[in-house]
């Protein structure tokens, strides 16, 4: 019994002196009953069970088998002459059953068998005998006694004095309600007067209903049905629905830390919607009911309040400093978000704290920004693995830790050449930093000993001689301490006898402090804010493989917590630990660290500025003429000036050579994000949308027309015209996007280019990136890839199911899983993303250096930090493949069509966006006709299309805005336009559109700049921004629709993107074949002949997979695929069979008006493969199907499957054959 119940012990988040005491119990009894969710446990101890300690055995029973209630009984033979000791249990078990005895006074009497207990009332008599508690009190005491007769009888009495006291209070309330009525009427103008003050704090923290006045608590797990229950917590997984009858249902999941609870709400068709996000913090009220869809508790909301938690404070007048702390960058191993960190830190009063992930730096530039906002003084350090390289084959020993912290800038460069060496060099299963290495770099580093895994605290632990011990301890600048619960695991694995072995190493420490006159130091080794977080940290490494996951109290304490953990010491010691000497180490740091230059540093090259000047304004008289006009001449000259002042003019450049390059070899080059904001980018070729406002152009004698009122939203909306003066027929461009979304207001922000190349060109303009720069000096961005919801929520189901744990309900493995959500899991390599270091600039002044995922075996080096740190420091080149531009290229080539002489208003193309007419379909099928083209092709937006109607380009822009941003189309645009209440082209729909339409209102440019920047990342509006708005006749639903967005697009991606879809519908309406035979070229890696071979296998695949409900992401992939070849089947077009003498290895071929399919479509045949295949039948034709499996190295599966097709029916099996 006792090992079963030690391990039973072991895998609870206990209080580790709690779970000590109860080790070795005299009895145990564990009952789960499943009906009616209870964990029960009989406990029999020496020592009297207080109630305190009974509650805290039951709150951490009830997380650890949520949603189970836990009832702890403890069994007391012993105190039967002592019942009394028994009542304060008795009261808290009866409060527990039921829920309206809580803080009910009551006395209870035990003589002789019987039980006589006095309640406040004869109403509470009446209760208790309606809740059958008497019931419960025998079974409570044959639990407790392990008796049948020690309860013989229960005698309930009321409290006649109490109840006496009743009735005065009502008499005494009523005439307090009185006065109080008098009362108010005298104040009446007073409350006048505050009404307006009243009313703005309650709308600030009243969302819905009214104010919640009670406490509240975290979401608990309801057994029964509750009315007005009030929890808090952060809202997860929002979600809204409208209803048949109009009306809205919104749902979501409020978590706790270790629990949550459903919620809904029901909201009337006109009933103003709560301003609800994602991530809030809420206190809400409502009564809980059951829910048959969801099988669980759910809470019918009522009132909805933004929640403020209570201020925990740390009450020490000197406050100590953390030295040892890991944030979420220390891979599966820490919870500890740093705003979270400083949030906590301001509350205690705290000012300082050093980060030590485990072995790298890669929080280091978000730390500093939030340091610098927070006024928080932030130590950079790191936590690395120290070995001894003067024997190579140490590499693959374990390591010591070491604390390294920066001093100054010297120290920060020196730190960033160890991270780097120790990942390029000298990793094995972690990144290890050589000694000799470290001595080099020793300057401007301050070193501490670590934890129980630094090399001193092994060689104490070791009992390795004194005078080593003090070799040991001299080589670091400080030693370290930690409180004893950290090193717990050394008592419960039989290292040492007892705790206070542990304290004893500790007061060795202390002591080698004082010989060497080294400042001795107490840190708490932080993993994780609270203690409560330790789960989180347990379902980390269990994710690890981890078999013992008990978690030592690595929690952020308060200086009174840590002075109490080595109170031991003598008071006077333990404040010298915890507080002299903590800030004393934080004193050493000699200037401000500055983890990344704030400068830009661009590369070299030598004439830049005079280039970019020259070739926009060569490009811009060849199509505007000589004079520009004016408004162009305004707008390229305030672009320039920002360009070539702030340094810029390299990053416009260099984007021109790739572009130019790719241009030459034969790919087009689509631009991303808000490149196309700027007429510079457009004039040098780098992007083909132009932000003009609308405008007219000839081509022939230039004369110009720009279109100013905003009446057209683009050019290719306006109707044709021909040139008043030489007849020649007008260009219509211009999308009117204004600059300042590109480089900012002030035209100072470090501009992104980023560039979709074609995805089998992208290798090429790499290595021209490369061949511009220097090797050495482009570097591949380095990405972190943390924890997801999905990955989380599988990592809780694995703890609960290894730790053989009843597994919580779905809400509670959610709360649990948020904890662990944005924890470090791995690195990689950014898919298009290029750092650019100037030949004359080391890396390490901005970045250490990697492998991405810490693939010894790989020749790709990134950066450590993530791409987004050093950005605004270094040029930053996002070249991403992509398959459109590869598409274009195909069909440019099977077509001769010029893609770049498409008109955008073509409207046969214009119409597969609102009907799919112009496709001639032989039977119904899709209600549009976008399937296949990008961004229009998915069922989400196909059905936005419907809802909207586009009749014009800048609809479909519009449309592209809405699809790519968050909380813009659904629960806003949405119900606005298909409500009839706000047209299509009011909506907002990208960030530009709001700076246009207040300038247009009236606001001034920096005011409508300001308010687009707030809205687009989900800020809101403020007082004066709402205030300001309504000044200038904005309409109410504007507002209120941009206080509901969380992200924005771009309208120079969108217009790139659109620009891209309708030129490939402009094949689809009048190069069908091509279109598909492109299509399925580039997208088609799923394409099975066996699926797509005829007009019914595309059906039956449709049809089977139309019955899968939660389909895979390759499900997903071949529906499309079928979806896209059954609309090509009913225009007439078919699927050839493969001919082993006309295939293409990969491409399909258009064949007398059908499509050919590449060897690529058999059934596991891989492309080297099918590139051999067409090698060798260039070089001579096959003859025979020997002469194909050795030829084209093709294995019997495959020939089969070839045979199955009917492809080598015209071949003999063999050579010989042909002899006879």
């Amino acid at each position: 019994m006792n090992q079963k119940w030690n391990d039973f012990l072991d895998k609870l988040n206990m209080d580790s002196e709690l779970k000590e005491q109860i080790r070795n119990p005299l009895n145990v009894e564990i009952m789960v009953k499943k009906e009616s969710q209870r964990f029960m446990l009989i406990i029999e101890t020496e020592f009297f069970l207080t109630i305190e300690k009974i509650q805290i055995i039951e709150g951490v029973l009830e997380k650890a088998f949520y949603p189970y209630g836990a009832y702890v009984f403890p069994r007391n033979n012993y105190v039967l002459d002592a019942i009394e000791k028994m009542y304060p249990y008795l009261s808290y078990r009866i409060s527990k059953k039921a829920l309206f005895f809580k803080d009910v006074p009551m006395t209870f009497n035990y003589k002789e068998g019987i039980l006589n207990i006095t309640l406040p009332s004869s109403f509470h008599v009446s209760s208790f005998k309606n809740r059958k508690i008497n019931t419960s009190l025998f079974k409570w005491f044959k639990r407790m006694f392990d008796r049948e007769d020690y309860l013989k009888d229960i005698i309930l009495d009321s409290n006649e004095k109490f109840e006496d006291t009743l009735v005065s209070i009502e008499e005494k309330e009523k005439e307090a309600v009185s006065k109080v009525n008098e009362i108010q009427l005298e104040r009446k103008e007073y409350v006048k007067t505050k009404e307006k003050a009243i009313k703005k704090t309650r709308e600030s923290h009243v969302l819905f209903g009214n104010s919640i006045l009670e406490e509240g608590t975290y979401p608990e797990s309801l057994m029964d049905p509750l009315k007005n229950v009030v929890y808090y917590g952060i809202v997860y997984q929002l979600e809204e629905r409208i209803l048949k009858n109009g009306s809205l249902l919104i749902t979501f999941a409020l978590l706790g830390k270790m629990t949550g609870i459903y919620c809904k709400m029901f909201l009337k068709k006109n009933e103003d919607r709560p301003n609800l996000k994602n991530g809030q913090f809420l206190k809400i009220k409502g009564n809980g009911q059951i829910d048959l869809y969801k099988k669980d508790i759910t809470l019918t909301v009522k009132d909805i309040n933004i929640y403020f938690p209570e201020i925990i404070s740390d009450k020490a007048p000197a406050k100590r400093v953390e030295l040892h702390l890991h944030t979420k960058m220390s891979a599966l191993d820490a919870t500890l978000d740093i705003h979270d960190l400083f949030k906590r830190m301001k509350e205690y009063g705290h000012n300082t704290v050093a980060i030590t992930d485990h072995g790298v730096v890669q929080i280091f530039p978000e730390a500093y920004t939030l340091g610098k906002k927070e006024n928080i003084k932030v130590l950079f350090g790191i936590e690395g693995y120290l070995y001894d390289d003067s024997d190579k084959e140490n590499l693959k020993k374990s390591a010591y830790h070491i604390v390294l912290i920066v001093k100054n800038m010297i120290g920060l460069k020196h730190l960033y050449e160890l991270v780097t060496e120790s990942h390029l060099n000298n990793f094995y299963r972690r990144p290890k930093i050589p000694m000799s290495k470290l001595k080099d770099l020793r300057e401007g580093l301050i070193l501490g000993s670590a934890c129980e895994a630094g090399e001193l605290y092994r060689a104490i632990v070791e009992g390795k001689p004194k005078e080593r011990i003090k070799e040991i301890a001299s080589f670091y600048d400080y030693l370290e301490i930690q409180p004893i619960s950290n090193n717990l695991y050394m008592v419960r694995n039989g290292l040492v006898e007892n705790e206070e072995v542990i304290r004893n190493y500790n007061r060795e420490i202390v002591a080698l402090g004082e010989e060497l006159n080294k400042p001795v130091v107490a840190t708490g080794d932080v993993h994780f804010l609270e203690k409560e977080d330790q789960l989180y940290r347990a379902v980390l490494m269990k994710s690890k493989g981890f078999r013992d996951v008990s978690q030592p109290a690595l929690y952020y304490r308060t200086t009174e917590e840590m002075l109490k953990e080595f109170d031991y010491l003598g008071a006077e010691k333990a404040y010298k630990v915890v507080i002299e000497n903590t800030n004393k180490v934080a004193g050493w740091i000699e200037e401000e660290i500055t983890p990344v230059p704030k400068e830009f540093f661009p590369p070299e090259i030598d004439g830049a500025e005079n280039q970019v000047k020259e070739i926009t304004l060569d490009m811009a008289h060849e199509i505007y003429g000589n004079p520009l006009p004016e408004i162009v001449e305004k707008r390229l000259d305030k672009e320039l000036k920002s360009i070539i002042s702030n340094g810029f003019s390299v990053l416009y450049l260099i984007a021109h050579k790739l572009v130019k390059k790719s241009n030459e070899d034969g790919y087009i080059v689509g631009s991303r994000g808000s490149v196309g904001s700027s007429l510079v980018a457009t004039m040098m070729g780098i992007t083909e949308v132009n932000p003009l406002v609308p405008h007219y152009l000839c081509s022939y004698c230039k004369t110009s027309e720009f279109i100013e009122d905003g009446s057209y939203s683009c050019g290719a909306d306006m109707p044709d015209k021909n040139c008043p003066h030489c007849g020649e027929k007008y260009i219509k461009d211009g999308f009117h996007i204004p600059f300042e979304t590109f480089l900012g207001f002030d035209g100072d922000k470090v501009p992104d280019i980023d560039l979709n190349f074609s995805g089998e060109y992208q290798p090429i303009i790499h290595r021209y990136t490369e061949e511009i720069f220097g090797k050495g000096n482009v570097f591949k961005a380095g990405t972190i890839g943390t924890v997801a919801d999905k990955t989380a929520y599988g990592f809780v189901r694995k703890y609960y199911e290894e730790e053989n744990l009843i597994l919580p309900k779905e809400v509670a493995i959610n709360a649990i899983a948020s904890g662990c959500v944005g924890v470090k899991r791995t690195t990689g390599q950014h898919p298009g993303g290029i750092m650019v270091v100037p030949k004359s600039t080391d890396i390490h002044y901005f970045t250490p250096l990697q492998r991405p995922a810490d693939d010894t075996k790989s020749d790709i080096i990134t950066t450590h930090f993530d791409y987004h740190s050093i950005g605004d420091q270094l040029v930053k080149l996002d070249l991403l493949g992509h398959d459109d531009p590869t598409i274009i290229k195909y069909l440019e080539e099977i077509t001769g069509v010029d893609v770049k002489h498409i008109p955008l208003d073509q409207q046969d193309v214009m119409s597969l966006f609102l009907s799919a007419d112009a496709l001639n379909l032989e039977e119904p099928f899709v209600d549009v006709g976008s399937l296949g083209l990008p961004e229009f092709g998915t069922s989400f937006v196909r059905q936005m299309l419907k809802d909207t109607k586009p009749s014009m380009f800048s609809d479909l822009l519009r449309i592209s805005g809405f699809s790519h941003g968050t909380d813009v189309w659904l629960n806003n645009a949405k119900d606005l336009i298909v409500s009839g209440r706000v047209k299509l082209s009011e909506a907002i729909s990208t960030r530009d559109d709001i700076m246009v339409y207040l300038m247009q209102k009236g606001l001034e440019a920096s005011m409508a700049f300001k308010i687009m920047e707030f809205v687009r990342k989900g800020r809101g509006l403020t007082d004066e921004f709402r205030a300001v708005m309504i000044e200038n006749n904005v309409p109410e639903w504007y507002i209120a629709s941009c206080e509901k967005i969380s992200y924005m697009f771009p309208k120079a991606h969108a217009t790139a993107y659109v620009m891209m879809a309708f030129r490939l519908g402009y094949f689809k309406i009048f190069h069908k074949e091509a279109f598909y035979a492109s299509y399925f070229s580039i997208r088609g890696e799923n394409f099975d002949f066996n699926l797509f071979k005829d007009k019914k296998s595309v059906k039956d695949g449709l049809d089977q997979l139309s019955g899968i409900k939660m389909m895979t992401a390759r499900d997903k992939e071949i529906k499309s695929l079928l979806e896209i070849a059954y609309e090509m089947y009913l225009r007439g077009i078919s699927v050839l069979n493969i001919d082993l003498n006309q295939s293409d290895a990969a491409r399909f071929k258009v064949v007398e008006g059908n499509l050919l399919p590449p060897f690529l479509a058999i059934p596991g045949l891989g492309v080297k493969a099918a590139e051999t295949v067409v090698t060798e039948r260039n070089k001579s034709p096959f003859l025979s199907i020997d002469d194909v499996r050795r030829r084209g190295k093709l294995n019997n599966k495959i020939i089969e499957e070839m045979k199955e097709l009917k492809i080598l029916d015209d071949l003999p099996e063999s050579e010989q054959l042909l002899l006879f």
